[in-house]
């Protein structure tokens, strides 16, 4: 594994490089990752198998557009590739620290900067990844019909696949299909990380948040501020603070699980049927 590492840092940083101490670091339930501390500085590696090398090419990009449009810390990307049948992603090391007395305020008022940058169509010019799960990005000029071809179908076949739901299930969410237009309000496509939850961000040194792991796309951004909600969500301090400088639609709360629906297929295709009971809640409330 050091020969491994080793390589990754003499090709992407230094050849005089010198590596004080590797140490596995937590969190991640997809990649291997590594704080790795040298005689100039510290750094971050995620690797993986060789056939996932499209993961991390997707997430430099990602990184990059958050890094050009966002005023969110996010980690640099350093370097990526396939050494040894392993493919590896190599950023900048942010080192943690204790949140400021203003953290919700700014972390709040910089999602609403990062979602003003906007495009003409929803999606990418590139597909990317969620976790492990392909996520296309084909753009449409309406966000109903990307949330319908390019989100909840894909998943609702993958899941079909693997038979973990039912017919009955589809129906209801063909219902719901048709319902989009009258429960969703228009948005301009919006800069999205496409993966905030509280495990996708920290306190760096300075006190403010940094975001990592994105899954980026332009979309609507009720549905980045629901995932934010999923999964105990964040303090009020953020989402006031966030709706002072970008406010957002009457009725937004009564949304968040409509939008929900997503990050909820995903965790049905990666982890099992225990996530079912909060989409079919979802649609039998709105079928």
């Amino acid at each position: 594994m050091n020969d491994f590492i080793d390589h990754i840092l003499k090709k992407h940083l230094s050849p005089s490089i010198c590596i004080k101490t590797t140490s596995s670091v937590s969190g991640g339930c997809v990649n291997s990752t590594y704080k790795i501390s040298t005689d100039t500085g510290s750094y971050f590696l995620k690797w993986n198998k060789a056939s996932l090398n499209g993961m991390f090419i997707s997430e430099e990009k990602g990184l990059d557009l958050l890094h050009k449009y966002s005023p969110i810390i996010t980690p640099k990307p350093l370097g990526k590739g396939v050494i040894s049948e392993k493919s590896y992603l190599l950023t900048e090391w942010i080192e943690q620290g204790i949140q400021s007395s203003r953290f919700w305020e700014n972390f709040g008022n910089n999602l609403a900067k990062q979602h003003q940058n906007t495009a003409t169509k929803f999606g990418l010019d590139h597909d990317n990844f969620i976790g492990s799960l392909a996520q296309s990005n084909a753009q449409h000029s309406s966000w109903n019909d990307f949330f319908i071809q390019e989100r909840l179908v894909p998943q609702l076949r993958l899941a079909e696949s693997k038979n973990l739901i039912s017919n009955s299930i589809q129906v209801q969410f063909e219902m719901l299909y048709s319902k989009l237009d009258e429960l969703i309000p228009p948005e301009q496509p919006a800069l999205l990380h496409g993966d905030l939850w509280s495990g996708n961000f920290m306190i760096n040194q300075t006190g403010e948040a940094a975001i990592f792991d994105p899954a980026v796309y332009y979309g609507h951004r009720e549905t980045e501020l629901a995932f934010t909600k999923l999964f105990g969500g964040f303090s009020s301090e953020f989402y006031h603070h966030y709706n002072e400088a970008h406010p957002m639609e009457q009725g937004f709360d009564s949304r968040v699980d409509i939008h929900n629906l997503y990050p909820l297929l995903v965790h049905v295709n990666l982890f099992g049927t225990s996530y079912l009971s909060g989409i079919i809640q979802t649609l039998n409330r709105f079928t």
